[in-house]
């Protein structure tokens, strides 16, 4: 048998070097692949902007400006917009309200991308918000116990005497200061939502609000603190994992170790609280017990019953095809859950909170008439159903929502090919009028609620203005309102409520009790306190490239996100 050889010698490569080659092989696979998904794109022909970056695209004036550039957008080229993502890709950007509904109702079609799930799931874990299909179906069904009509009312209680909390020491440092304090309400708030995390998720408390030096902190309140801010320090090495998995495999960024660390610390001490909780169980300690209200007992409680899984306290899982987290079952899991929960109801409030001060002190008539209403109720702790039963502040809470969407933008990306209808036909660059899109497996969808929100076309030249009293009067506009991650968008119905669509097949945790809980903290704020600009309102604008909308002021762009306004007790006439 004779043999083929070579007439040289290849030299070994070395592990390092085979790993490189790979990984170069298969990252050259996915740019050719997205290239030639680009060139066939039925977004091809859609008429957009060009692109401003040959790396950033149009991404840096989406998140820049999101309802100034967008409305450009769309007056220059309809509701039906191609716009350029990173390294060029396309991304549908759509103002059409029956494209939003049919993509909105179709939540098992139409997916967070996995890029944004990679980017959540590092900050809040292996949760409900990260994860997709029968998964998310499964992970809902166990975060089911925590949200019946009592549980809901308990959280309600810890958020008004949080609230009260907030108050008095914000009341406090205003007579500290001859009368009139300058606060920077974010933070505070930020400490605020901490505790009402802490002692409502898993009967744990942060002291938050009663001390906020650092050297105080222990670890679990660090660790929150840093994983909330870590989404703020993305650089580039970061955004290019999140788009190409396989660059995960990379040496870890500065933001990776803090995330790492962070959760590491998160897991650590959740098994703790974990043990406690199903000891505390096991005891048959009754449902009533103070120690028992919080999340994480009532799902412990629940899924400790036949038919759930029980399993060790394992933290370790696996990775899915699109580089989720998937949680092995396990009571560890639960820990997770309960920060999900967290995110989901405690975190924008504060951010919606911060804005609602920002117009009541900027619009004095408005939060003349809104103290009224509330010292109206001879009650220092409302219940949800009062709170609810409050008719301008129920508008003032819309408002909010509308004009200062906690998130103001979200994305979705097909699993599929689809054909969406359109409210309005689009006409491409070729001159043919459509009166539906294409979309092709794989094609991401730009969602802009908060340009949506004030749109004129849908809300008259008053859109970008601040006006509680629109409320009031009968509505009927097919216009989805947000609220902040849930992504729950409703139809305004003709009394002017905000109604669940009908036609949605995956089922939200209920969010008019976390606009409840957001009610609870303005009632006991406004009652008690009298707010003021700190500095002109023109002065405050908005965080570019956060997740969510976050105030600044224009003239010190370096300091970061602040909202200062002034605060003083308020006085009978």
């Amino acid at each position: 048998m004779s043999y083929f050889t070579l007439p040289f010698t290849i030299p070994p490569l070395s592990l390092a070097a085979s790993v490189a080659a790979t990984l170069g092989v298969y990252g050259l696979y996915t740019l050719l692949k997205g290239f030639y998904q680009e060139y066939t794109s039925p977004l091809r022909n859609v008429p957009g902007p060009k692109s401003d970056h040959w790396f950033f695209g149009n991404r840096r004036a989406l998140f820049n400006n999101f309802d100034g550039q967008e409305g450009l957008w769309t007056a220059q080229y309809g509701r039906t917009v191609r716009i350029n993502h990173v390294f060029g890709y396309s991304q549908l950007y759509t103002t059409d309200t029956k494209a939003i509904q049919h993509i909105l109702s179709n939540s098992y079609l139409y997916e967070k991308p996995a890029a944004g799930r990679y980017f959540l799931g590092r900050v809040v874990g292996p949760g409900v918000l990260v994860v997709e299909g029968d998964v998310h179906k499964k992970q809902r069904k166990i975060m089911n116990p925590a949200f019946g009509p009592a549980q809901l009312r308990a959280l309600t209680e810890i958020f008004v005497d949080k609230s009260k909390q907030l108050r008095d020491l914000w009341l406090t440092r205003a007579v500290d200061d001859g009368g009139v304090a300058r606060v920077n309400v974010i933070p505070e708030f930020g400490s605020a939502a901490l505790d009402v995390i802490g002692k409502a998720g898993f009967n744990y408390d942060f002291h938050s609000l009663s001390d906020n030096s650092e050297s105080t902190r222990d670890e679990l309140h660090q660790a929150f603190m840093e994983i909330s801010g870590s989404q703020f320090q993305a650089g580039f090495w970061d955004i290019l994992k999140g788009r190409f998995p396989f660059l995960r495999v990379l040496p870890n960024t500065k933001v990776d170790n803090i995330i790492s660390d962070s959760q590491a610390t998160m897991r650590r001490i959740g098994q703790g609280l974990l043990r406690e909780s199903r000891r505390n169980v096991a005891e048959g300690k009754s449902a009533d017990h103070v120690a028992l209200r919080d999340l994480l007992s009532l799902l412990v409680r629940a899924n400790m019953a036949p038919g759930h899984f029980r399993g060790t306290a394992t933290v370790r899982g696996r990775r899915s095809r699109s580089g989720a987290y998937v949680p092995r079952p396990g009571m560890i899991f639960l820990f997770h859950t309960v920060r999900d929960i967290d995110a989901l109801f405690f975190a924008p409030i504060s951010t919606a909170a911060t804005w609602a001060l920002f117009e009541l002190a900027t619009n004095p008539e408005i939060q003349t008439r809104l103290r009224n209403e509330l010292l109206a109720v001879d009650n220092d702790n409302p219940s949800m159903d009062e709170l609810n039963a409050l008719p301008y502040l129920d508008c003032v809470v819309r408002e909010t929502l509308r004009a200062h969407a906690p998130v103001p933008i979200t994305f979705r990306v097909a699993t599929r090919d689809d054909v969406i209808p359109l409210e309005s036909p689009y006409t491409d660059r070729n001159g043919t009028v459509h009166e539906t899109l294409m979309l092709r497996k794989g094609q991401t969808i730009v969602l802009p609620i908060l340009a949506l929100n004030r749109d004129p076309a849908i809300w008259g030249r008053t859109a970008h203005q601040f006006i509680p009293e629109r409320w009031e009067s009968a509505v009927s506009t097919p216009i989805p309102g947000l609220w902040s991650q849930m992504l729950t968008f409703r139809t305004v119905g003709p009394h002017g409520e905000l109604l669940p669509l009908s036609t949605t097949r995956r089922k939200r945790t209920p969010t008019h009790d976390s606009e409840s809980r957001l009610k609870a903290l303005i009632f006991t704020l406004v009652r008690g306190l009298e707010f003021t600009p700190a500095v002109p309102s023109a002065d405050i604008g908005r965080l570019a490239m956060t997740v969510v909308q976050l105030p600044m002021i224009r003239s010190e762009p370096t300091a970061g996100s602040q909202m200062p306004i002034l605060i003083k007790p308020f006085s009978q006439p």
